[in-house]
């Protein structure tokens, strides 16, 4: 399926009346990331860290779009201390993360992911095939440049987390919340990254059927 694939579908959709959901995952550290920066000349910046850890934070992110709303963000962070040892999202956590969009959204969801194995999990095909709410569309193979929440992470990589010297997994997962309560307040934001894969969702136009009159 190619970036045309995807906008004839977003039309599809947005006749149906249904949210046009992007869902990405990605992983943070208590290594910050490096960006550039003003220092007088000859003294280059140092951050200064607490060693080197290995502690992290995996989220997952939906960008929510519908011609005619808000565009929203719907995320969830899950620490790496959790009781059955797992580091990254189960198929469950997914689950439970759709069915709170779809609450929040208040209508169908056409859900745009890649091929990630946790989204072809077993489990996670029945709960799909069983929501009348949802459609599932894949994404071709590596193609994060037409995946939306790429540029959130960008965003809260290049914005809110640079050049932090991070004290302790507390204060990166605040951080975190921050930066991303802050993108949810900017529609503007969101919209960008979409316009930054190239993609766009319209209206779909009414069709209309010619008339015959006899003369």
């Amino acid at each position: 399926m190619g970036e045309g694939d995807l906008a004839e579908r977003g039309r599809y959709a947005a006749a149906l009346g249904a949210w046009i959901v992007f869902e990405d995952e990605t992983g943070l550290s208590m290594t910050p990331p490096i960006m550039r920066t003003w220092s007088p000349r000859g003294q280059t910046p140092v951050i200064t860290v607490r060693g080197r850890s290995r502690r992290r934070i995996s989220i997952a992110a939906l960008a929510c779009y519908k011609p005619g709303h808000r565009s929203r963000l719907i995320y969830r962070p899950r620490l790496d201390t959790r009781p059955d040892g797992r580091k990254s999202f189960a198929w469950s956590d997914y689950r439970d993360l759709l069915i709170a969009a779809h609450r929040q959204l208040g209508g169908p969801i056409v859900l745009i992911w890649d091929n990630l194995n946790t989204h072809l999990a077993a489990g996670m095909h029945a709960f799909t095939a069983a929501q009348n709410w949802l459609t599932i569309i894949q994404l071709p193979a590596y193609a994060p440049d037409l995946n939306p929440v790429e540029g959130i992470w960008s965003l809260l990589r290049r914005g809110f987390l640079a050049n932090i010297a991070f004290t302790s997994p507390e204060h990166l997962i605040h951080t975190i919340r921050h930066g991303l309560r802050t993108i949810q307040y900017r529609s503007d934001l969101i919209d960008g990254c979409l316009a930054g894969t190239g993609l766009s969702l319209t209206p779909a136009q009414p069709s209309t059927t010619p008339r015959v009159q006899p003369q």
